[in-house]
């Protein structure tokens, strides 16, 4: 799963890592360090601009709120519940199946959080105990620093409630692709915690490296076995992961001081 990420590069430099032809300064996000559903995120996309007289697909840096609404959908209702689609069925699931052939997008990010409990759910079962057991989060992010390009789909719906002319008319809409996360060792593992990714969850949103970006963003591309191809995770030893503060689990707070560190995790029985 992935429910929460962070996404603080500007638009400036979005365009030259992605290689945008169009970005409208409008569409400016405020760099998020506690990006969740529901709120408007950056997406890297090839589509024909409106209107224009060329109908070729332009790459464009467009904002977009995460939560996929299928256009069948008869109200948005659910959105919060459908950020994320399985790499492994989503050819075949009615919310994601045409958006997979016809949409699909990358959202850029830093890394992603991602929370372990403490203690084992079960032992505080047994042992009569109410309280939920404490949950620390990790940060994982590519181990070099670089850009993290979340394999995305996106979809437009109409809110028939509305005018044509209604800027709240037309909402687009985005869920991120998740796969297996990997159990081979981490590039930069903490001292003291997970030594995998499936140390922390059994799931994670599915990196493309830059070698993947031009076929994964092409709309030309839409036979679903060449496309699934594209689905394959990447090479192991990319990633690290590391312990932060558990501030972030409060979706209110946001900062740059999210991203910090620990030198240990906050909750000794983790590991």
């Amino acid at each position: 799963m992935c429910g929460r990420y962070a996404a603080s590069r500007r638009p400036e430099e979005l365009k030259g890592l992605f290689g945008v032809e169009k970005w409208e300064p409008e569409e400016t996000l405020a760099p998020d360090w506690n990006v969740a559903p529901t709120k408007e995120v950056y997406a890297v996309l090839e589509r024909p601009v409106k209107d224009a007289e060329e109908p070729d697909p332009v790459r464009q840096l467009r904002k977009l709120r995460w939560g996929l609404v299928p256009s069948w959908s008869k109200t948005p209702e659910g959105a919060a519940r459908m950020i994320n689609a399985r790499a492994e069925t989503v050819h075949e699931k009615p919310s994601f199946r045409r958006p997979f052939l016809a949409r699909r997008c990358i959202l850029p990010a830093d890394g992603y959080y991602e929370w372990v409990t403490g203690v084992d759910e079960r032992q505080l079962e047994e042992q009569g105990k109410k309280k939920r057991p404490r949950k620390q989060p990790y940060f994982v992010t590519p181990a070099d620093g670089s850009v993290m390009a979340l394999a995305g789909l996106y979809e437009f719906w109409r809110d028939r409630t509305l005018p044509d002319d209604h800027p709240g008319a037309w909402w687009v809409t985005c869920s991120v692709i998740t796969t297996e996360a990997e159990r081979t060792p981490l590039a930069v593992a903490p001292a003291e915690g997970p030594g995998s990714l499936a140390d922390i969850h059994p799931r994670m949103p599915l990196m493309l490296t830059p070698d993947r970006w031009d076929a994964w963003l092409d709309p030309a591309r839409t036979d679903p076995d060449d496309l699934r191809e594209l689905l394959a995770p990447p090479a192991p030893g990319l990633m690290r992961a590391y312990p932060v503060a558990t501030a972030v689990s409060n979706v209110r707070n946001n900062g740059p001081e999210l991203l910090e560190e620990l030198a240990a995790p906050e909750e000794s029985t983790l590991f």
